[in-house]
């Protein structure tokens, strides 16, 4: 869990392989992504693009057809972590892709505006290079800004995420390794509150206020969700926009954390990452999470009874001995198409019709 097998070289030389990935022109992408992704590089990304193996699949699929869509491409992290778990070593980052939308992507209008592509991004690296991407970019969010709005209106609050509060999100230096195992033990100690809280008969606002979990957040927590499900303040706003609906149309499994971690594995859910960097933290699973949509409510949809599992990050700040921010990438889209609710059509029947 600690951080101290990947040093400040390499931190800085990844850091700025993925600015140059970002900014790389098209006649320079190829040699750019050689240098930084194994040739063989398995990458997972937000749907619709989803998964798809090699370097050059990974450039003619993802990153060509971005850069046509936005042209002066740039990237800009608000978090850059380290770590190693299960001897894996991972970085992973939060920030926003920047560009001019000049022409459609991913069957996205062009609008010819400033736009911004949210991403949790992490990244398994061996021999210096990349293996494994995990790419949660905020589609949905990218087609808000492009001046559509396909799904029933979120519980949250839409906008940019903020960085951290205390402003030290870009981690270049090894962290001190008592801290960042104390970091993601906070993590993990608020995962189990939330695992082992009984939802039968318990599914109400007092319950969820009164949880063991109110002994991890801050006061002045902030949670940031993913667009379709909006940006949340206190303990009361998480449960009130974000973890009273959700676990209302989620039925997930029930009993200790031991037995609900194998329930969800034996769905293939869980994490393939659980990182300390001093005062931050990462979980993340592709799937994390798996439930049955036996409630209604989440995102203007009626139960479908159907099973589905969820593309999650979680990023963490620690902060004054709690839990101060929490930043949530989550595959909305492809959340959404389990459900039968397929966001990219909608879109497409919105533009057609002038509905925007």
């Amino acid at each position: 869990m600690s951080d101290d097998t990947i040093g400040s070289d390499e931190r800085a030389r990844l850091f700025g392989m993925l600015q140059r990935l970002a900014e790389a022109p098209s006649a320079t992408l190829p040699g750019v992504m050689s240098e930084l992704c194994a040739s063989d590089v398995e990458w997972r990304a937000a749907h619709p693009i989803n998964e798809m193996h090699g370097v050059e699949a990974v450039r003619e699929s993802i990153w060509a057809p971005l850069k046509q869509a936005l042209p002066d491409l740039e990237r800009r992290d608000q978090m850059f972590v380290a770590g190693t778990y299960q001897g894996r070593t991972f970085i992973a980052a939060v920030g926003n892709y920047c560009g001019t939308f000049r022409s459609d992507w991913l069957g996205i209008p062009s609008n010819g505006q400033t736009m911004y592509l949210r991403y949790g991004e992490v990244y398994q690296i061996a021999d210096g290079k990349i293996v494994q991407a995990n790419c949660l970019w905020d589609i949905l969010d990218f087609i808000r800004q492009a001046g559509f709005w396909p799904v029933a209106p979120s519980l949250g609050m839409e906008g940019m995420w903020s960085g951290p509060i205390t402003g030290d999100g870009l981690r270049f230096d090894p962290s001190d390794a008592d801290q960042s195992s104390a970091s993601i033990t906070q993590t993990l100690a608020m995962h189990r509150t939330l695992f082992e809280h009984n939802d039968i008969g318990n599914m109400n606002r007092e319950s969820l206020m009164n949880m063991a979990q109110k002994e991890h957040w801050h006061p002045k927590m902030m949670w940031y969700g993913p667009s379709g499900i909006g940006t949340t303040r206190g303990l009361q706003g998480f449960v009130d926009y974000h973890q009273l609906p959700f676990r209302i149309a989620f039925e997930r499994p029930q009993g200790t954390f031991e037995e609900v971690d194998a329930a969800r594995n034996a769905k293939g859910a869980g994490h393939y990452i659980r990182i300390g960097d001093g005062p931050y933290s990462v979980t993340g699973g592709w799937p994390s999470v798996y439930a049955i949509h036996n409630g209604g409510g989440f995102a203007g949809t009626t139960p479908t009874g159907k099973p589905v599992t969820m593309r999650v990050m979680d990023f963490y700040l620690h902060h004054e001995g709690l839990i101060r921010e929490n930043w949530v990438p989550l595959d909305m889209l492809d959340l959404l198409n389990q459900m039968g609710f397929d966001v990219m059509d909608r879109l497409q029947n919105q533009f057609r019709r002038g509905q925007f």
